[in-house]
């Protein structure tokens, strides 16, 4: 992102920051909320039951994004003990993709809807980007946090896709290497190899899929 700040195409950066920011919070709301509905108040007690970006974003997490094109927002404090369903763990890690989809679904239909009736906004350029933008970025990190691998959402949700047996494994293993596997493969894709290509491409996939005004 810093590359846009570099040639002069500060509309852009601004945009994709408040895109980040907004996309980031609402994820780790997803987190707090579903993990207050299954018992656990321990986010909430630490201010992060809340939409404010304020809560939730990680100033270190942010600058890399910045700079790096890679970051994170601050993890929401979950205690197991409170869970009051063995579903607990899987909702709770799928609310936070969850939350982003959402949003990618409803502004890429709130902007097909003003299309639809003529609104003058609608047809700018800059809509055009910004909810395009938006709805893709959501997606991208729907997507990539539900990979298995180190501490994303994805290593709390396969474990229920397994067999006891695999599940157990899976989790010893993930638990030794995941985060170094992970960090390679952001280190290769820094390198130049299309790593997280194919993300892009489901992202934009599931763009058109969701869409159902326009």
């Amino acid at each position: 992102m810093i590359r846009l700040l570099e040639s002069g195409q500060y509309q852009t950066f601004a945009l994709l920051l408040f895109t980040i920011i907004i996309s980031l919070s609402c994820h780790e709301y997803g987190h707090a909320l579903s993990a207050k509905r299954f018992g656990d108040r321990t986010a909430e007690q630490q201010g992060r039951l809340t939409l404010n970006p304020i809560a939730h974003i990680d100033p270190i997490g942010l600058l890399m994004i910045v700079i790096a094109g890679f970051g994170w927002a601050k993890p929401v404090p979950t205690n197991p003990r409170y869970f009051n369903s063995p579903w607990a763990t899987l909702v709770i890690a799928a609310a936070g993709p969850a939350a982003n989809l959402i949003l990618a679904f409803l502004a890429i239909n709130f902007y097909g809807f003003a299309l639809k009736m003529g609104f003058e906004f609608a047809g700018t350029p800059a809509a055009q980007t910004f909810f395009f933008y938006f709805c893709f970025i959501n997606l991208l990190l729907m997507l990539f946090n539900l990979i298995p691998l180190g501490p994303l959402d994805g290593h709390y949700i396969l474990p229920y896709l397994l067999s006891s047996k695999l599940s157990v494994k899976y989790q010893q293993l993930n638990a030794q290497y995941g985060t170094y596997a992970f960090m390679g493969l952001i280190l290769l894709s820094f390198a130049g190899l299309p790593i997280f290509s194919g993300l892009r491409n489901a992202a934009l996939w599931l763009l058109d899929l969701i869409q159902i005004i326009g």
